[in-house]
């Protein structure tokens, strides 16, 4: 026997592309829910549809009044409430934040039902170091304002993951290959799509391959870390040890 979900926030991670990935328990707590939050009603409509869901809807985003969070957290003490962004995992890179951050501090229950996220499942395609990721969202779509990110993130001795959109990612490389020389890199877009596709390589050589502008839809970037620096050798230890003493020395 199902137990009904009892009061509070649950957020629900829903498709990034292939509506065969929806959990079965998603989709049943979708359906139970007394509201659903979403970005948008046209393609959260669409995936209750696809469950046979029938709940209502309500638009939430990082634009919502405190007004319409105030509203919203009223119902959390005997509602069942299910956030869920256009496609992955909410609060990746997507509105919500606010929301759990002003539920936890009601002290109403909060709960996650985990799922599909286009920033993990790049990372595992991409062939590159997994043990430690930064994930920074997108980039600036000013010049300057992205070149500062990007110089920002050059020391951070871990892979990096960015999303950026088909008609930015031509600069978006540029800018990455030159400010961040020979590292490797994957692009991946489509992802659990017909046609999902991972182009891996060095930064130049992916700037070079979208140049003349990059496919449609989201993509996903990610960089390999940058290189740890030579440890000193012996040689080099002696040389510097030597000048040291000599700069001592008295005159």
């Amino acid at each position: 026997m199902t137990t009904s979900p009892s009061p509070g926030l649950y957020i629900v991670a829903t498709p990034i592309g292939n509506l065969s990935d929806m959990t079965p328990r998603a989709a049943a707590l979708l359906g139970s829910a007394d509201i659903v939050l979403c970005e948008d009603k046209r393609v959260t409509a669409k995936l209750m549809h696809h469950v046979g869901a029938h709940t209502p809807l309500r638009r939430y985003d990082d634009h919502s009044s405190n007004e319409d969070r105030e509203s919203i957290l009223g119902m959390l003490g005997d509602k069942v409430v299910a956030l869920v962004s256009d496609a992955g995992t909410p609060l990746i890179s997507d509105p919500g934040y606010k929301l759990v951050r002003a539920a936890r501090a009601g002290g109403y229950d909060v709960h996650t039902l985990p799922g599909p996220s286009a920033a993990i499942a790049a990372l595992t395609l991409s062939g590159l170091p997994t043990d430690r990721f930064l994930f920074a969202g997108f980039l600036p779509s000013k010049q300057k304002a992205r070149r500062d990110a990007i110089a920002e993130l050059a020391a951070v001795r871990a892979s990096l993951v960015l999303y950026e959109s088909g008609p930015r990612l031509g600069a978006c490389l540029a800018d990455l290959a030159e400010l961040l020389p020979g590292r490797d890199g994957a692009v991946s877009r489509e992802i659990t799509k017909l046609h999902e596709e991972t182009m891996t390589g060095t930064l130049e050589k992916l700037a070079e391959r979208y140049a003349d502008g990059g496919p449609k839809g989201e993509i996903v970037i990610v960089i390999g870390p940058s290189p740890a620096p030579e440890a000193a050798s012996d040689d080099d230890l002696d040389a510097a040890i030597d000048a040291a003493l000599q700069d001592m020395s008295p005159s």
